[in-house]
């Protein structure tokens, strides 16, 4: 009985041992193809480049594509920060890493954008694409046209989050060309990817390159990712005195050897790179010559006229739409009107005894305010400067706003016009609020002043 015992105890020890190395085993076979990426990122100069051009899965870094393109929309005034956006089916369906978000809840845009950079949540990727372009295949379309304007010309998106998919390929060079673009195009968001912490809205969430940030000395950021088909990647960029260096691995073996690797490679940027050099930012995507640009973002060629229709030009008495006021709108924003093609009939004229309205020389456009006001006392509020244009100010708002979310969360964005331009304010604050927010906004070298009641 002993020994039958003895032998069950070995045999089952034997079984437990074969199963563990089952279970590593697919971690050992996951050896994805390595590539590597050195840049100087003032200057572009490639430092390292090893299978640099070689089509692989890029995983989560996708998710850098769809964060910079919500801050285009953003900035161009296609979507604001403080949408409420509906999360579908399909976002909430999304594996992890995810937010855990609910079919059919709401929640703002910025707390999907915080989620998708620090956390790398799939849903909430998705839910960015979908607010966007109205679906996940549309917002994919638009990954594309905005790669290909930035020079990624061996990279081709297929999803918002970066899981593994038929034909979702990029390369270490095209994702550095990308990290570079996220941090000169939109310095006002970078600071997300430094982000240890942030509040994703339905609770707080950690940085998935929480430990390189706290370990390489001068990093702060960009993005890792991890599918079994692509292995461990990471975009990331370190800043010591006047150098900036970004540096890309695909196909680590594991988180560890991965950051490992980038510290290797961070290093090797920092001892080739010159002390001084002069920078030259990359230019912002030009869509001019694409067949399909971004909408909102380049008006569109003109349409052959149709039998039976009329220019607007053509015909100052026609019906003015809702079309024509976005493009008065666009216009008078520095973009290019949309020709509008309208159908006659034309309306018969009004009544010339109706005043609609009384206008003089001297009334000023209406002030743009961008959130309701507050009340229960809140009558102070912080001024970032006066601007040259209403769109100016207004654009120095939305940055300052999501740079500072901690203390100007829920306040009252407001632009109101002076005899020396246009006043940028955040108003509905307590007096400690308003104090707290120009200290905190001092030490990020953005100038504020507090604004008391009136």
């Amino acid at each position: 009985m002993k020994v039958q015992r003895k032998l069950s105890t070995r045999g089952y020890l034997l079984a437990l041992v074969a199963i563990w190395a089952l279970a590593l085993m697919p971690f050992q076979l996951a050896a994805a193809p390595y590539a590597a990426f050195v840049m100087d990122a003032r200057t572009g100069e490639v430092l390292h480049s090893r299978n640099a051009d070689t089509r692989l899965h890029p995983a989560s870094l996708t998710k850098m594509m769809t964060l910079y393109i919500a801050f285009e929309a953003i900035e161009k005034g296609e979507i604001s920060p403080d949408k409420k956006v509906r999360i579908s089916r399909k976002a909430a369906s999304e594996p992890p890493s995810k937010l855990g978000l609910k079919a059919g809840q709401t929640i703002q845009l910025r707390y999907l954008i915080r989620a998708a950079a620090v956390k790398s949540a799939n849903d909430a990727a998705t839910a960015i694409g979908e607010a966007i372009e109205g679906s996940e295949a549309a917002f994919a379309r638009r990954m594309n046209r905005t790669a290909k304007a930035l020079g990624m010309t061996r990279t081709h998106f297929k999803n918002a989050h970066g899981l593994t998919e038929s034909g979702h390929l990029s390369t270490a060079r095209d994702m550095s060309i990308l990290g570079r673009h996220v941090l000169y195009d939109y310095p006002g968001y970078y600071h997300l990817f430094s982000s240890r912490t942030a509040n994703a809205g339905v609770r707080k969430v950690n940085n998935t390159n929480r430990r390189l940030l706290g370990a390489y000395r001068g990093a702060d950021g960009i993005k890792t990712g991890y599918t079994y088909a692509a292995g461990f990647n990471l975009v990331s960029s370190a800043q010591r005195g006047n150098e900036r260096i970004i540096a890309t691995v695909f196909g680590g073996t594991s988180s560890r050897a991965r950051n490992q690797r980038i510290a290797e490679l961070l290093d090797m940027g920092f001892q080739r790179a010159p002390s001084r050099a002069a920078l030259d930012k990359p230019d912002k995507p030009n869509y001019a010559n694409l067949n399909s640009a971004p909408r909102g973002l380049t008006s569109s060629l003109r349409p052959r006229l149709r039998p039976g229709t009329i220019t607007a030009q053509a015909a100052p008495q026609a019906v003015i739409s809702s079309d024509d006021i976005a493009s008065a709108l666009l216009e008078a924003q520095g973009h290019s009107p949309i020709n509008k093609v309208v159908s006659v009939p034309r309306p018969e004229p009004r009544p010339t005894d109706i005043v609609l309205a009384s206008v003089s020389d001297q009334d000023q456009p209406p002030e743009v305010v961008t959130r309701l006001s507050t009340s229960g006392g809140r009558q102070w509020g912080v001024n970032v400067g006066r601007y040259p244009s209403r769109y100016k100010a207004e654009k120095v708002l939305l940055t300052t706003a999501l740079t500072e979310m901690a203390t100007l969360e829920g306040t009252q964005r407001k632009v109101e016009r002076s005899p020396l331009g246009f006043e940028a304010n955040f108003l509905g604050m307590t007096k400690e609020a308003a104090d707290l927010a120009c200290r905190r906004l001092a030490a990020r070298n953005i100038r504020c002043q507090m604004v008391g009641p009136s």
